[in-house]
C-alpha cells in the first residue's frame, strides 16, 4: 500500500476566482447532501438504539430548499453529490428530488459550462430493491451499499436488523438497472469483523463489485471509539494482498478518499482502502457536506457549523446564499486532529453529519 501524502496545509494559499476554493487551495467540487438523521438500522459505529433521532420535521430542509441549495452549489463548481443519511431512503418521494438534482447535469445556459457530472446515493438497501427502477429513471447514476458483515447473524449483531439478504437483493437490482459501477463499504472493527476481510475481498470478485474497506473512526454516537479497535489500512492491504495479489490503480487517490487497487490475475471487482485515521489524506481533501437540517459541515470531525438552513429562510437571495458558502468555504479546516492529544470528537455523530 503506497504511502499517502499526510500533508497539514500550515500555509495558505490565494483563492481562485470563480471556483469554490478554501483558504489552502482546495477547490471544493464533492457535496454531501444528508436527507435525514433517521435510519432504519443501529449499527453500533454510527446511531446504537440509545440514541434518539434530534432532528424535528420543520428542521429539516424541504427538498425545494434542497434543489434550491444544491443549484447554487452546483454554480460554484460542485460536480459531484452524494445523497446520504441516516438512512436517505425514508425521505418519501425520493425520487422527486434526484429528478431535480439531474436537471443540473445540464448547463444551465449556453454560455454556462458548469453542470453537475455524478449524482449518487448511499444506503443500507433495506429499502432499495423495488425503487432501483425509479431512482435510476429518475437520473440516479451509482450508489454505494453499506455491508459489515457476510454472516447473517454477525450482520443482524451489528445493524441490529437482520436484513443481510435485502443488500444482495440491492446488489442485484442495482445490476439489474444499471447503477454501475455498484460501491459496497464495510467498516472494519477490531473484534467484529476483521476476520471477513479477505472474504470480502473474493466477494468483491465474486459479485464484480467495487468493495471499500473503512477505517472504524470516532462519529460513534456513544462515543465509545478505542483507537485500539481501529484496523488499520495497512493490515487490511496486507491480508488481502497475501491471498488475492493486488496491484495499484493508476488513477487511484487524487482527491477521493481510498487508494483503488485492481486483482493481479485479472479477476473482477477492486478493492478500496480508505484510512482517516492511520494515514489521513486531508491535504487533497475536496468535500463538503450539508446536514439533513441545513448546517455546512467542513469536516466530518468539525466542532462548528454554518447555519444555512436559517440564512436561506430569512429570504436571503442567491447571491447572498452563495456568498455565505463561499465564506463557510474559506474556514474549511487544514486537516482533522485525531491523532492530537487534544483531539475533541465532531459535535455531532456520523448520523446527524452524514457520510
Amino acid at each position: 500500500m503506497p504511502s499517502i501524502d499526510e500533508t497539514t496545509i500550515e500555509n495558505p494559499k490565494p483563492t481562485i476566482n470563480n471556483t469554490l476554493t478554501d483558504s489552502y487551495g482546495r477547490a471544493i467540487r464533492d457535496l454531501r447532501v444528508s436527507l435525514t438523521d433517521r435510519c432504519n438500522f443501529r449499527c453500533f459505529y454510527c446511531l446504537p438504539s440509545t440514541k434518539p433521532t434530534l432532528n424535528q420535521k420543520a428542521n429539516i430542509l424541504t427538498f425545494e430548499e434542497l434543489a434550491e441549495i444544491c443549484a447554487i452549489f452546483v454554480e460554484l463548481g460542485i460536480e459531484k453529490i452524494r445523497l446520504t443519511g441516516g438512512e436517505p431512503l425514508l425521505r418519501k418521494n425520493i425520487d422527486r428530488l434526484i429528478a431535480t438534482l439531474s436537471d443540473l447535469k445540464r448547463p444551465q445556459s449556453e454560455n454556462e459550462s458548469r453542470r453537475l457530472k455524478d449524482l449518487a446515493l448511499t444506503t443500507n438497501g433495506y429499502l432499495f430493491p423495488p425503487m432501483a427502477e425509479n431512482l435510476k429513471a429518475a437520473g440516479l447514476d451509482r450508489i454505494t451499499l453499506s455491508l459489515d458483515s457476510l454472516k447473517r447473524e454477525r450482520f443482524e449483531k451489528i445493524t441490529e436488523v437482520d436484513a443481510l439478504d435485502k443488500v444482495f437483493e440491492s446488489i442485484e437490482a442495482a445490476r439489474r438497472v444499471g447503477l454501475a459501477p455498484i460501491k459496497v463499504n464495510a467498516v472494519i472493527v477490531r473484534g467484529w469483523n476483521e476476520d471477513e476481510i479477505v472474504d470480502f475481498a473474493r466477494f468483491a470478485r465474486e459479485q464484480d463489485v467495487k468493495m471499500r474497506f473503512i477505517e472504524f473512526m470516532p462519529l460513534d454516537s456513544d462515543g465509545d471509539w478505542k483507537r485500539e479497535q481501529v484496523v488499520p489500512g495497512r493490515e487490511m492491504f496486507a491480508a488481502i494482498d497475501a491471498v488475492y495479489p493486488l496491484e495499484l490503480v493508476e488513477s487511484s487517490r487524487g482527491n477521493e478518499t481510498s487508494w483503488k487497487y485492481r486483482f493481479k490475475d485479472g479477476a473482477p471487482g477492486e478493492i478500496g482502502i480508505i484510512a482517516p485515521v492511520t494515514e489521513m489524506f486531508c491535504g487533497a481533501c475536496s468535500r463538503i457536506r450539508l446536514t439533513a437540517d441545513g448546517q455546512i459541515r467542513t469536516c466530518l470531525f468539525s466542532r462548528v457549523e454554518y447555519d444555512l438552513r436559517d440564512e436561506l429562510r430569512r429570504g436571503a437571495n442567491r447571491a447572498e446564499i452563495a456568498g455565505f458558502i463561499r465564506a463557510a468555504v474559506n474556514k474549511k479546516e487544514p486537516r482533522h486532529y485525531i491523532n492530537d492529544s487534544e483531539f475533541a470528537p465532531a459535535s455531532r455523530s456520523m448520523s446527524f453529519i452524514g457520510g
